[in-house]
């Protein structure tokens, strides 16, 4: 497994592998060099058979506080046509299918702001355990943007349930870890100092497992979520995200 990134601490520890998002002074915040050495872990993960669980987690005080809002200015200006921003948001909506359909168990281990982008990710993780001190918000429709990056609306609502997503989505509120899990946002709520705990006590029999039985299972709830989940044409979110930043950012002109 590569190692050399310059937004990613990949680690290897032979059944396990952890991918920390490591843009600490930023928030963690997502930007296109991110999804793009995400997708490099993601599909070096696809044909290896060594790994039986990623763990996905951030550098510093947090998980991730979003999207990097200050990579879409500048990619309107060096392309006014916006399709840059379109690679970008195809890029995001990538990685996200991606990750949910590894034939290998993903971890999320979360604490700090858990925002936008950051809520996306971490919902595409099969198992999501987070400190009591989370922080979550979908700010995206407050930012006049829609809440398509990644294709996380069905995903968000299939895990959390359509009428608190309409709420959550609309508001723009904030909401703490307690709600989170109640939401089953998050599976499981521990102090910070237990996160690591949590995390090996998942791994461990999910390690022992039969690889095959895994991946099967994975294939049929994934087929179940995808049977139920709502009628948004999510191949169409980079255009939606396209069109409203583009037109945010022709307002502030």
């Amino acid at each position: 497994m590569l190692t050399d990134f310059k937004t990613l601490q990949v680690t290897d520890e032979g059944p396990i592998l952890r991918v920390e998002l490591n843009r600490p002074e930023t928030g963690n915040s997502v930007d296109g060099q991110m999804l793009s050495e995400l997708l490099q872990v993601l599909r070096a993960l696809e044909d290896d058979s060594t790994v039986r669980v990623m763990v996905l987690s951030g550098a510093g005080d947090h998980f991730c506080q979003g999207g990097d809002r200050a990579e879409f200015p500048t990619l309107l200006e060096r392309d006014p046509s916006g399709s840059e921003l379109r690679s970008l948001a195809d890029k995001a909506q990538r990685v996200c299918s991606t990750l949910s359909q590894l034939r290998l168990v993903t971890i999320a281990r979360l604490h700090g702001d858990v925002i936008g982008a950051g809520l996306g990710l971490a919902v595409f993780c099969d198992l999501r355990v987070g400190a009591d001190t989370c922080r979550f918000r979908m700010p995206e429709v407050g930012l006049g943007v829609p809440p398509a990056w990644g294709g996380v609306l069905p995903r968000l609502a299939e895990e959390a349930g359509q009428a608190w997503v309409r709420r959550l989505l609309l508001t723009a509120e904030p909401f703490d870890a307690a709600r989170a899990e109640q939401l089953s946002i998050l599976h499981e709520v521990v102090p910070a100092a237990d996160l690591d705990a949590a995390v090996a006590r998942w791994a461990k029999p999910i390690i022992r497992r039969d690889p095959t039985t895994v991946r099967i299972t994975k294939s049929m709830l994934n087929a179940r979520a995808g049977a139920t989940q709502l009628a948004v044409a999510s191949h169409f979110d980079d255009e939606l995200l396209t069109a409203a930043v583009a037109r945010r950012a022709l307002h502030r002109r």
